[in-house]
C-alpha cells in the first residue's frame, strides 16, 4: 500500500501577497477554467498564444515560484501547506515542477524588461522554480468589506436583481468623472453595472483600498440609481501589464457574471509603457473568443461650451477642455484643496483630502 507525502512547507514557503491572492481566486473559480497553479505546458501556451492548451484564452501566467533548494525537496504527488501569515492556509498538490525564464517571461508579459516597471521589478526578485497543482483552500483572513467578493456571491446577486446583460468596470483608482460619464453610458447600455475595484495589492503610491472603497460607496449613494449598479471587490494583485493584463481582468469578471467589460484608455498600464489604445485593440481582437462585448471610450472631459462631460467622438472643442493631470490633482488634495467638480465629485474628493491630510500628520 503507497501512501502519499504530506509535506508542509510552511516555514520555507511563505507565499507573498500576489501568490496569496492567487489561491484563493483560484479555489473560487475566479480563474476558471484554471484551479490551480499553471505547469508548464499551459505556462508556456499562454506566454506564446495568449491561450491555454485546450484554446481557452488566458493572458497571463498564474503560477506558485519556491526556491530552487524547496523545489529540490519535492516531488509529483506531494501535498504542500502554504500560508502567508495573515490568514491563508491551503494545500497544493504537485502535479509538475518546472524552471522559467523571468526575462523572457518579462519580455513577453510586459513587453519590456526595464527595471523601472513595477511589474518586471517584481517579477525579477522571484525565484525561476514554479510548482504547478490544484489550490484546496482551508482557511481565509476575514474580509474588511461588507460588499460581496467571491464569483458566486456576485452572481447571486445580479440573478436577485434579474439582470441579463451586466456592465463590469475594473478599477484601482478612485473614480473621478470621466470614470463616471463611463458608468452612466454602460448604464444606457445594459442592465446593470458592477462596479469591480482591485482591492488586492498595488504600488505603495496607490490609494489604499479601504479609502477608495469610501469613495465607491459615496458616488453610489450620491449619483447612481441604487438598484442598478452594485459594488463587489475583486481580491487580485495589480500586475501593471497593460493588454495582456486589461484582457485577463475582462476575461476573468465572465466567471462573475459579466457579459460586457468596460475597456479604458491604457487599461492596467503603468507609466508610458503602453500606448493610450494598445489595451482597446487586443482585448477587441479577443473578445469575441472570450464571449465579451467590450465597451471602449475615447478620452473624456469636462467641456465649458457643451456645459458638460464629452467625448473625442462627440465633441469639437477639446482644446477648450477642462483637464488636470493626476499629479495636478494629488497636489491639490495634499493642500487640502478640492480639485473643481468638473474633474471630481466633491464627496469624493473631501474623503480624499482627509487622508492626504492625515498622511501629512
Amino acid at each position: 500500500m503507497t501512501h502519499k507525502r504530506e509535506i508542509n512547507l510552511t516555514e520555507f514557503l511563505k507565499v507573498g501577497p500576489t501568490e496569496s491572492r492567487d489561491a484563493e481566486l483560484l479555489a473560487h473559480g475566479a480563474y476558471a477554467p484554471l484551479t490551480g497553479f499553471m505547469n508548464r505546458d499551459e505556462y508556456r501556451s499562454v506566454l506564446e498564444s495568449l491561450h491555454l492548451p485546450q484554446g481557452a484564452v488566458f493572458p497571463l501566467p498564474i503560477v506558485l515560484p519556491v526556491e530552487e533548494a524547496v523545489a529540490q525537496t519535492l516531488r509529483v504527488g506531494d501535498v504542500l501547506t502554504i500560508n502567508d501569515g495573515e490568514g491563508l492556509k491551503a494545500e497544493v498538490r504537485v502535479e509538475d515542477l518546472f524552471r522559467r525564464d523571468l526575462m523572457e517571461e518579462a519580455t513577453r508579459v510586459f513587453g519590456t524588461t526595464n527595471l523601472a516597471h513595477p511589474g518586471v521589478a517584481g517579477l525579477l526578485r522571484q525565484s525561476a522554480w514554479c510548482v504547478a497543482g490544484p489550490v484546496d483552500v482551508k482557511s481565509l483572513a476575514p474580509s474588511p468589506y461588507l460588499e460581496p467578493a467571491w464569483p458566486g456571491e456576485v452572481k447571486r446577486e445580479i440573478s436577485r436583481r434579474g439582470w441579463r446583460t451586466v456592465t463590469f468596470f475594473q478599477t484601482r483608482n478612485p473614480t473621478h468623472r470621466a470614470h463616471e460619464h463611463m458608468l452612466k453610458m454602460a448604464l444606457e447600455m445594459t442592465d446593470g453595472i458592477v462596479l469591480h475595484p482591485l482591492v488586492g495589492p498595488t504600488k505603495s503610491d496607490d490609494v489604499p483600498p479601504a479609502i477608495r472603497m469610501r469613495s465607491y460607496r459615496a458616488l453610489i449613494e450620491e449619483y447612481f440609481p441604487k438598484e442598478r449598479i452594485l459594488l463587489a471587490t475583486f481580491g487580485a494583485a495589480m500586475r501593471y501589464a497593460g493588454p495582456r493584463e486589461a484582457v485577463f481582468h475582462g476575461l476573468v469578471r465572465k466567471n462573475y457574471g459579466a457579459t460586457h467589460f468596460i475597456v479604458g484608455r491604457d487599461a492596467a498600464g503603468v507609466g508610458n509603457f503602453y500606448g493610450a489604445n494598445d489595451a482597446r485593440l487586443l482585448f477587441e481582437r479577443l473578445a469575441a473568443h472570450m464571449g465579451l462585448v467590450p465597451l471602449t471610450f475615447d478620452k473624456i472631459g469636462y467641456c465649458p461650451k457643451c456645459l458638460g462631460m464629452a467625448s473625442q467622438r462627440s465633441c469639437p472643442h477639446q482644446s477648450l477642455w477642462l483637464s488636470m493631470s493626476g499629479t495636478m490633482v494629488r497636489d491639490l488634495l495634499s493642500q487640502g484643496k478640492r480639485p473643481p467638480v468638473e474633474i471630481m465629485r466633491p464627496e469624493i474628493a473631501d474623503i480624499l483630502v482627509e487622508v492626504y491630510r492625515s498622511q501629512k500628520g
